[in-house]
């Protein structure tokens, strides 16, 4: 049975408390006054999140909405001092995104899961009591006070999910996004005849001779999406982390019913723009997709150079469906991939 999607998650986490320290004195036959001898609580478990490549889907913390570390064990008497408490390791999809509900919404995230196994310590465990070994000084042989343990630390967290994909299929439903990622790679995402076939993000690798990039398909955006209209709103976050998108068109479909592709066009574009000001900048390949049911090639001229005037990266025309034109699109998906990462790159080496 296949996995719920799950991109979105609230979690409460509890660190441990540390063990109380102890108060006892050494008592033997022969040493009646053998002195203090109460041993240190051990501390409490921390909460640990771990970027795991394996999972994709946020549908465990869903479910099980908190989390707690194992508490300090306390000391006791022979300065024997507690065992620390076992932390609480939890298992988070590669790209996601934590952050503190009671922070204002402007505070930076507490951890962003860019790497396949890393670690960040979201919550520590309170620190163990001293027992009363710990006090004796040479003007005091015999303090009878030990320390509590601290209380370990406790967040409510948010859990956003964004894909980590290179290149990011966009367009309207219906705009042939899922039989395209068919096509490209392997992948198996749901193809149908009606609006919103995609109800999930999709990913699949492409290969280009010997060098792989990871795809997105995104589920249809519609007018008023950056705003909550149709599924865009929850999926626009996915789009954040892709460095080329990929715009699909569908020219065929526009054809034959006698609408506007490049009004269509500048929707999607509105919602992206909507949404993130960045995106707006992203190298951008337009697709006019489904140009198998065009029988005259020379009617997609008007929309072509239309959408040439607008200057993204490139403009191609494919088909999807029969494959056609789409060594082409794989070329120059690669070449712009190269450019941004190498531009990353620079960027990287600037801010050191």
């Amino acid at each position: 049975m296949a996995t719920n999607f799950v991109d979105e998650a609230v979690l409460e986490i509890h660190a441990g408390r540390g063990g109380d320290g102890c108060a006892s004195f050494r008592r033997e036959k022969f040493a009646p006054r053998g002195g203090p001898d109460g041993g240190d609580g051990g501390r409490g478990g921390s909460v640990v999140v771990v970027a795991d490549p394996g999972l994709s889907t946020l549908v465990e913390p869903r479910l099980h909405k908190s989390v707690a570390a194992e508490d300090g064990v306390p000391g006791s008497g022979s300065n024997r001092h507690g065992r620390s408490g076992r932390d609480a390791e939890i298992r988070l999809p590669v790209g996601t995104v934590i952050t503190d509900l009671d922070d204002v919404d402007d505070a930076a995230p507490l951890a962003d899961l860019v790497e396949a196994g890393q670690r960040v310590v979201l919550a520590r465990g309170g620190r163990g009591g001293r027992g009363n070994a710990r006090f004796a000084t040479a003007t005091r042989q015999a303090p009878d006070r030990a320390e509590r343990g601290r209380s370990g630390e406790r967040r409510k967290l948010r859990l956003s999910l964004k894909l980590l994909a290179d290149i990011g299929l966009v367009g309207l439903p219906n705009a042939g996004k899922s039989t395209m990622l068919r096509r490209l790679s392997a992948a198996r995402p749901r193809v149908g005849a009606y609006p919103f076939t995609t109800l999930t993000p999709s990913l699949g690798v492409v290969e280009v001779g010997e060098e792989r990039f990871v795809a997105a398909d995104i589920p249809g955006l519609i007018e008023g999406a950056s705003e909550g209209a149709g599924l865009g709103d929850r999926f626009l976050r996915h789009i954040e982390r892709t460095r080329v998108l990929v715009h699909l068109l569908d020219a065929g479909g526009a054809l034959l019913e006698e609408r506007d592709v490049v009004e269509d066009y500048r929707t999607v574009r509105r919602e992206l723009e909507a949404y993130a000001d960045d995106l707006a900048t992203r190298p951008e390949i337009v697709v006019l997709n489904k140009i198998d049911l065009v029988g005259d090639r020379q009617a997609l001229r008007p929309a072509r150079e239309a959408l040439r005037a607008l200057q993204p990266s490139w403009v191609v025309e494919v088909s999807a469906a029969t494959g056609e034109g789409l060594p082409e699109l794989r070329k120059i998906m690669l070449e712009l991939l190269r450019k941004a990462r190498a531009e990353e790159s620079l960027r990287g080496v600037a801010d050191a």
